[in-house]
Order: structure tokens, then C-alpha cells, then sequence
């Protein structure tokens, strides 16, 4: 969950934002909390064909997009046919010293058929036949609408509505807001100097809870998908128009999956990386709303069922499982290959392609105590690091175990959160491929990726759109055994 990018942002902001939204990295990691166990994820009805076999998205094209989404719900993950256990490859003991971490074996270049996969086309289901709602803003102080030639302030007062305008105020429970009958969208916006480049389709239904602000947009999906796709790959140029077809087909299979996900709060996704990122149609190009138009309809399911779309930024050269997150796999979030015939990544091109990052002891000792519950690790009082090694890989070579060797004793970190464990001034580790050695007093680490990677590589992508790739098989090489689906009226 690929989870959210107008300008592109910088790499080092992108981590810094990434964990203010609740630990999520570069948007795509997993939320730290479920959904409540009655909210119930929309499903297909079921297929009666089976799935096939799948062996055989204008910006600067070497920066990252400026969010990247999701996303991500594992927990509401059908069962898998495989348990998390037999996925781990342990290291041994003499690869995974501090002193001796060896790097990362990448596997076979992979390879792609002559023929396309082709789509099925179904009925549009009665369940998914209407408008998804979108919390944009919630739990706000106070919001703007523009409307005409005036300007509303919106706050809320316990349970109630405060509406001011004009100079006069009324209280009401909720209201709905629509666009000026000669406008395409809706001008609405936590501040006045935002209200301007703000722009969403369909149109709001306004409530306060507790004296909070929440402002719900129920919007058509295909409109939801133009306002997602920007900020989720970047406004591509058009050698990568097939990058933004991809992107498009994840992003809307990702919504119906999640639809009624969130309906505790009166709506089915999150605006922000707690799902994917929405902005409206603030920085949709005449690019992005062509992919969105040409894959209309389209989407991945697995055995008659959405699958759960996550995607990441940078994979470094080989995805990996739900196993990072101690989840239990699924058949299409296998760990594959991301190489070109000439054995480099896709997505080298990433300014996250290798990344390094140098500790003190001391810094580590501070850090580790600090981050300890954030990394989900008992980790004790202690004053003096002894070692670090890593004891056990998963299939790409990220972590799954990270011991750490202390004065008060040992503890241990399990999978993407070792990136939490090493956050310094609100960044965590850009993922949780690298190796670790001791060089004096300092701890060296030497990665490969950004995101916990898992799915679809948007990096990856970019780079095999460019190359000639179709959408269709970049995304049954990042779902092995999808098929991909249109609903129609």
C-alpha cells in the first residue's frame, strides 16, 4: 500500500513527509492500524474462468514522483495458499556479520512474450456501480468553498456546523456543496490561499464530529483515478504513456478493492497515503487523463476477487512478499526479477537505485532506544552496541531478522521495520535491502530501493515504458497470475 506526487519533490523531503503520515515511508507502506473488523472490502463476484498463468506510467523522467501511494491494507487480505514461515531465507551465520554482509544476488533478467494478455470484459456489478466517496479533509479546524464571488469559512461547534458568509452565520448539521453550475470542479481548501489551485470533481458532503471538520467528495471513479494518477507515478511524458495506463489500472483496482473500507468514517478511502493519493484535478495533464480514459473500466483480480494493488517506488532489483510485514503471502505478490536483458535494475535510474548511510555507536545507542517501539523491538537500557548482524533474508535479499548485541543484551527487529529503527530526525531507512559493516566507530549501511517492495515497481515501470513495454504485460510481470478485467454498462 503505494500509497501518495505538480513539481517533484526532493528525495529527502519525500522521507521526511513519508513518516509524518504515520510511519508511511515514500506512501506506499502498510498502515500501522486495520480497518474495523466489520468493514467489509468490496469483492467481484465471482469469476467462472480461471485465472491465467503470467510468466510471459511530463516530468523530469529521472526523478520520483512526488508521493507515491500506497497505500496499503494487508490486513483485509484473503488467505494464502502459502504460510509466511516457509518464504524466509535464512542466512548463514558467516554472511550475516556486521563485518561480512555480502550484497544482494539479483536473479535472471526477466523476459516478456509476443502476445498481450488479453482483458475480459464483464458487467458492471451493481455493487460498484456508483461513486466512491473520499475523505479529502478530516478532522480539520476549519475549510474554505468558493463559491461565486464569495468565500465560506466552515468550522464546527461539538456536533454541529458553523457556516459563516457574507458576514452571516447559521448552524446546521451537514451540508453539501456543489460546483458553480459554469465550473468543472469545486473550490475547497483548509486555508483562503489554498482554495485558488484547489479543483474537485463531484462534490462534498460537509459534517463535524467533535468539533472537527470533515469534508467527504463523492466523486465518479474515473474522475477519482485522474486526480490519483499525477501524484501517484508523476506527470510523465508521453515515451512513458503506457507507465501512466499501468498506474491507472493499480490505482483504480485499488479503490474498488478498498470500497466500504473505510465506511466507520462515513467514506471508502483516504485523500493521503494512508490509501492514495487525491488532489482533484489540480495536476491532471492532457496525458494523464488519456491513460485514465483508455484503460476506463479496467482492473486486476485474482480468482474472481480484486487484488490488493500495492506498489512502491524503487524495488532495487527484485520485489518482495507480504513476509516484510510478518503478513501472510499472496500467490500474486510473488517475489520476482526487475532486470533488463544487460542484468541492471529497471528502476536504476531512481536516485534510490544505491543509497548509503553512515551512524556513530553512540548515535545508535541513542537512536535504537528511541525508535524501539516504533520498530516494534523490546529493546533494553543499555549503554554500549556490541554488534548488529543480520540473521535471516527474505527471497530479494531485504531483511527479515536484524539482531542487535548490547551490554543489557540482544534484541531483534522483524522485516520493513528495521527501517524504523534507524530513523533519524522523522527519516527512516529508504528500505530495508542494504548491508551492514563496522568501521570504527561508525556503522556503515549500503542500500538498494525505496519502499518496502512489495508489487508494483513505479520506477520499474517508467523505465519499461520507455523501453516499449505494453501496460498489460508490465503488470502481469508485477502480479504474476492477474487477470485483468473490464466492466462496462
Amino acid at each position: 500500500m503505494g500509497i501518495l506526487r505538480t513539481s517533484l519533490l526532493s528525495a529527502t523531503l519525500l522521507l521526511t513527509l513519508a513518516h509524518a503520515q504515520d510511519g508511511m515511508d515514500d506512501g506506499f507502506d502498510l498502515p500501522e492500524l486495520p480497518p474495523p473488523a466489520a468493514e467489509q472490502p468490496a469483492t467481484v463476484p465471482p469469476s467462472s474462468e480461471t485465472a491465467p498463468s503470467a510468466e510471459a506510467f511530463e516530468a523530469e523522467p529521472a526523478q520520483e514522483a512526488p508521493y507515491a501511494g500506497p497505500q496499503n491494507d494487508a490486513m483485509d487480505a484473503p488467505e494464502p495458499e502459502q504460510p509466511a514461515a516457509e518464504q524466509i531465507e535464512a542466512a548463514e551465520p558467516a554472511q550475516v556479520q556486521a563485518t561480512a554482509a555480502e550484497p544482494v544476488s539479483e536473479g535472471e533478467p526477466d523476459k516478456f512474450g509476443d502476445t498481450p494478455p488479453k482483458i475480459k470484459v464483464r458487467k458492471f456489478p451493481d455493487n460498484l456501480d456508483r461513486p466512491v466517496r473520499v475523505g479529502v479533509f478530516v478532522d480539520e479546524k476549519k475549510l474554505f468553498v468558493k463559491q461565486g464571488n464569495q468565500t465560506i469559512a466552515i468550522t464546527a461547534i461539538g456536533n454541529q456546523l458553523e457556516i459563516e458568509s457574507n458576514g452571516t452565520k447559521e448552524t446546521v448539521g451537514q451540508r453539501e456543496f456543489y460546483a458553480d453550475d459554469n465550473k468543472k470542479c469545486l473550490n475547497i481548501a483548509p486555508t483562503e490561499k489554498q482554495l485558488k489551485s484547489s479543483c474537485y470533481p463531484g462534490y462534498f458532503i460537509v459534517k463535524a464530529t467533535k468539533s472537527k471538520v470533515t469534508a467527504i467528495n463523492v466523486v465518479e471513479v474515473e474522475d477519482y483515478i485522474r486526480g490519483v494518477v499525477p501524484y501517484e507515478i508523476g506527470k510523465l511524458d508521453s515515451s512513458r504513456f503506457e507507465a501512466l495506463k499501468a498506474q491507472a489500472v493499480a490505482a483504480r483496482t485499488y479503490v474498488y478493492k478498498h470500497f466500504n473500507s473505510r465506511d466507520a468514517m462515513g467514506f471508502d478511502v483516504y485523500a493521503d497515503t494512508k490509501d492514495q493519493v487525491y488532489m482533484g484535478y489540480k495536476s491532471a495533464t492532457p496525458l494523464t487523463n488519456a491513460a485514465v480514459k483508455a484503460t476506463a473500466g479496467e482492473t486486476m483480480t485474482y480468482k474472481g476477487e480484486f487484488i490488493i494493488a500495492y506498489y512502491h517506488s524503487t524495488c532495487g532489483g527484485k520485489t518482495e512478499t507480504m513476509v516484510t510485514w510478518d503478513k501472510k503471502n499472496l500467490p500474486y505478490l510473488r517475489s520476482v526479477p526487475d532486470l533488463r536483458p544487460n542484468g541492471q535494475p529497471w528502476c536504476n535510474e531512481s536516485s534510490y537505485g544505491k543509497w548509503g548511510r553512515k551512524f556513530t555507536d553512540k548515535e545508535l545507542v541513542t537512536l535504537f532506544q528511541q525508535n524501539g517501539k516504533e520498530a516494534k523491538a523490546k529493546v533494553p537500557k543499555f549503554k554500549k552496541l556490541k554488534d548488529i548482524s543480520i540473521r535471516k533474508k527474505l527471497p530479494s535479499g531485504r531483511i527479515y531478522t536484524l539482531q542487535v548485541s548490547t551490554d543489557k543484551g540482544s534484541f531483534k527487529v522483524t522485516g520493513d521495520k528495521v527501517r524504523w529503527l534507524f530513523k533519524q530526525k522523522g527519516t527512516i531507512l529508504p528500505s530495508s535491502l542494504f548491508t551492514i559493516s563496522h568501521k570504527g566507530h561508525n556503522w556503515i549501511l549500503e542500500g538498494k530501493g525505496y519502499g518496502h517492495g512489495v508489487g508494483m515497481c513505479q520506477m520499474g515501470v517508467r523505465a519499461r515504458a520507455q523501453a516499449g513495454q505494453n501496460y498489460l504485460d508490465i503488470l502481469n510481470h508485477y502480479y504474476p497470475g492477474i487477470t485483468l478485467e473490464r466492466f462496462e454498462h
